[in-house]
């Protein structure tokens, strides 16, 4: 993306506030391309700190009449978004492959697991149920009920611009929270879409949903505002660090998910197909742009055996075809964006420069059409605290490491900085549950490629991949979006 004047075909996106599209007070903007095409599909504003200001003091004043409003009633606006959602998942799934780039399957299971968050948020009238205890000395009675923060800003990436949304909204308005939306610039279109559908719900009153356009300037703004009671955010790191220290500093309420680097341990006695299949869709689907992507495989065992380990996995992956999401026989969809693409080849070329093999290339001449495409790439030789073993890259590349066994597998992952995820591809049980008992990260995936918890469980990184107390989704974000007040009572 670029920062360039609007083009006369097209103009820029309106954010919503108080119930209504408006333009954004700020004229700069951003052009917002098709990964595939490199089409010019949108112009976004960069919303400063008027535009936030105006978002987050009608979500302020509409605050109160929400938290009012009976948590069944809350309940009922979430089912009747609910039916929106899954009346337009398709729609969704389209507009996600269109601005982000994924391919349309991978598409469709993110808008599907963001319904189930609705779903789960539906428990509210359950969830949000205090304690008593009567009683506890003569006519004295203790109780504990729970209320809404105020005002809540979800800050969203680019690579999830549906489900992350619904990770924060519907749990944030089922407890009886008002609502500042600020998507990720690079693709606002899905998560526009959503604050569109809505505004369809009757139930959901003027200025309890608002979305505003921006870069960091806008965040910032959220960050500042007085009137804004807590943050929750997804992103890199290095952002969740700022964000958590500039909320805390001004009184907000924070849970900031930062970045990964997740390894895959894989055990001579697995299953091939499970393996190879699981591996494949976590280093490779959505050209690695997750946060739960595994991008570096541990292989386990003899030389012999690792030997016969990493042949599988190159074989398997040089099969896998680059292209357009949108294009069914795609296996690795592209970039973001140009920019990611073109970090990505230097990250490449730094790790030859360094000494590393390039044991399958997957660079694409120039990107493609649009400067976009990274095929599936595997580097080995690297020295084992080199920033690609240990950093983020955020890309379609998998780094191969060994280990003789399996707690040499997992002090490797424990030396890790983050702590998001870790995988183990095995037949042993007993390695599964050594595996379980010992490595420090907050998801695990048995034989599963993608760890990614069902929303009834929260999203709960570790060590530098999490800032903050309570993550999304579950019972911690119930906890994380109410308060708990304490009231003791004696009548005589």
């Amino acid at each position: 993306m670029s920062i360039s004047a609007v083009p006369a075909a097209t103009a820029p996106l309106h954010n919503f506030i108080d119930g209504r599209w408006q333009p954004a007070l700020a004229t700069e903007t951003l052009e917002d391309r098709d990964p595939a095409s490199g089409e010019l599909i949108a112009q976004v504003p960069l919303s400063g700190a008027e535009d936030v200001d105006a978002a987050v003091t009608v979500a302020a004043g509409a605050a109160e009449a929400w938290r009012s409003t009976p948590p069944q009633q809350r309940a009922r606006a979430l089912f009747a978004l609910r039916g929106l959602l899954v009346e337009h998942r398709e729609e969704l799934a389209q507009l996600v492959t269109q601005d982000m780039g994924k391919t349309l399957d991978d598409a469709r299971a993110e808008v599907g697991r963001g319904i189930e968050s609705v779903e789960a948020a539906c428990a509210v009238p359950h969830l949000m149920k205090g304690e008593n205890l009567e009683g506890v000395a003569r006519a004295l009675d203790v109780e504990m009920v729970r209320q809404p923060v105020g005002v809540v800003a979800a800050i969203t990436p680019f690579n999830f611009p549906v489900m992350i949304p619904l990770w924060f909204l519907p749990y944030a308005l089922a407890t009886g929270n008002t609502l500042v939306l600020k998507p990720s610039e690079q693709d606002p279109l899905p998560s526009r879409r959503l604050i569109e559908l809505a505004s369809e719900v009757d139930e959901l009153p003027a200025g309890v949903v608002n979305l505003v356009h921006g870069g960091r300037s806008a965040v910032d703004a959220l960050l500042e505002h007085p009137r804004v009671d807590a943050v929750s955010f997804v992103g890199s790191t290095a952002t969740a660090r700022h964000i958590a220290a500039r909320a805390t500093a001004t009184g907000k309420r924070v849970q900031a998910l930062g970045g990964a680097k997740n390894s895959m341990i894989l055990m001579p006695d697995a299953d091939p197909q499970l393996m190879i299949s699981g591996l494949l869709g976590s280093a490779f689907g959505a050209a690695g742009q997750r946060c739960l992507a595994g991008s570096v495989a541990v292989l386990v065992g003899t030389p012999e055996q690792q030997r016969a380990t990493q042949e599988r996995i190159v074989a398997a992956a040089g099969e896998l075809r680059c292209g357009a999401g949108a294009d069914p026989d795609t296996d690795v969809c592209p970039l973001v964006n140009s920019a990611s693409r073109v970090r990505l080849d230097g990250e490449i070329d730094a790790a030859l420069a360094a000494g590393a093999e390039l044991v399958l290339d997957g660079r694409v001449p120039d990107g493609g059409e649009a400067g976009t495409l990274l095929g599936a790439t595997i580097i080995d030789g690297l020295e084992p605290e080199s920033r690609w073993l240990r950093e983020e890259l955020f890309g379609p590349l998998l780094c191969l490491v060994r280990a003789p066994d399996l707690d040499a597998a997992i002090d490797w992952v424990n030396a890790s900085r983050y702590g998001n995820s870790a995988i183990i591809f095995t037949s042993a049980g007993r390695s599964a549950r050594r595996f379980r008992e010992r490595v420090q990260a907050g998801m695990l995936g048995v034989n599963v490629g993608v760890a990614a918890p069902v929303a009834w469980f929260p999203f709960a990184g570790w060590k530098d991949s999490f800032a903050g107390a309570l993550h999304a989704n579950g019972n911690d974000a119930f906890e994380f979006y109410t308060r708990k007040k304490v009231v003791t009572t004696r009548w005589s």
